[in-house]
């Protein structure tokens, strides 16, 4: 069959969580390198898209090419590991640790930010010809990005700091059903449809990722955003980066595990 039942492919998440938490620290870093890379590059696409055609709905159309990329070539990224690490630390499987856990997601934050950095750079070469020219539409159109994704959060003081959050959790919710759902399917095809729904969800909605905000805000600095590192980070990756945890593990990962491994006893009628 090319669908799984929700009991097998909550199993496979597991598996799959403790397979990361053992995985050797180069391949860690070197998958969560490709996918931050990835994952960016499909960022830009998605936004030149809506730049060219006037209509940004068009660009979160085709912003899932990349995700599905990424997950079939088996690369990790931070929003996924949120979710699947953890389960096998509750499932109590032979030797994962809390620690284990945090030491995936380190690894899996550095190599996914490296990758995002290389992208800034490489992109920021293209949008200005080496640096010897100002940013092109789409490079002018990131630094805008940067600057209304920070300091329009920071104009609102705590009430933008908890939307920021709220988008983040929204954010990988979603992506992180994007993830369970290549998972239901044994088929390629199956597979990208699955991820493909929930992934463009997010884009469209302009939700929070934290990977993809390791792109856009380095990116717009080097574009002449008028923002600075901490603002960033205060005003942006640490509250969508919290958002992101939670909103996987707690309405995707824990949701899952609770009704479809951990089920509870069946009402008897008797």
């Amino acid at each position: 069959m090319a669908y799984l039942l929700p009991s097998e492919f909550v199993t496979k998440m597991v598996d799959a969580g403790e397979s990361k938490i053992y995985m050797s620290t180069r391949d860690t870093v070197i998958r969560a390198f490709m996918a931050g890379a990835i994952l960016n590059l499909a960022a830009v696409f998605a936004v030149t898209v809506g730049i060219q055609t006037g209509f940004p709905i068009f660009g979160a159309i085709l912003f899932p090419v990349g995700f599905c990329m990424l997950y079939l070539l088996g690369y990790d990224l931070l929003t996924g590991v949120f979710v699947l690490t953890p389960l096998a630390l509750i499932d109590k499987r032979p030797g994962v640790t809390l620690s284990g856990v945090f030491r995936n997601w380190g690894l899996v934050f550095s190599g996914n930010f490296l990758g995002s950095l290389t992208v800034a750079v490489l992109m920021a070469i293209v949008f200005t010809f080496g640096f010897a020219t100002e940013p092109s539409k789409v490079g002018q159109a990131l630094a805008k990005i940067g600057e209304t994704r920070t300091l329009g959060y920071a104009e609102f003081g705590a009430a933008g700091w908890l939307t920021i959050f709220v988008r983040g959790i929204l954010c990988n919710w979603m992506v992180s059903t994007g993830v369970v759902g290549a998972m239901i399917s044994t088929s390629v095809t199956g597979k990208i449809a699955a991820m493909w729904m929930p992934i463009m969800l997010f884009f469209g909605m302009g939700f929070e990722h934290s990977v993809v905000n390791m792109f856009l805000f380095p990116s717009g600095l080097m574009m002449g955003g008028h923002f600075t590192i901490m603002d960033y980070f205060l005003w942006n990756e640490i509250p969508v980066v919290l958002g992101n945890l939670i909103g996987g593990l707690a309405f995707t990962g824990l949701t899952l595990y609770t009704t479809h491994v951990r089920t509870a006893p069946k009402r008897s009628f008797n």
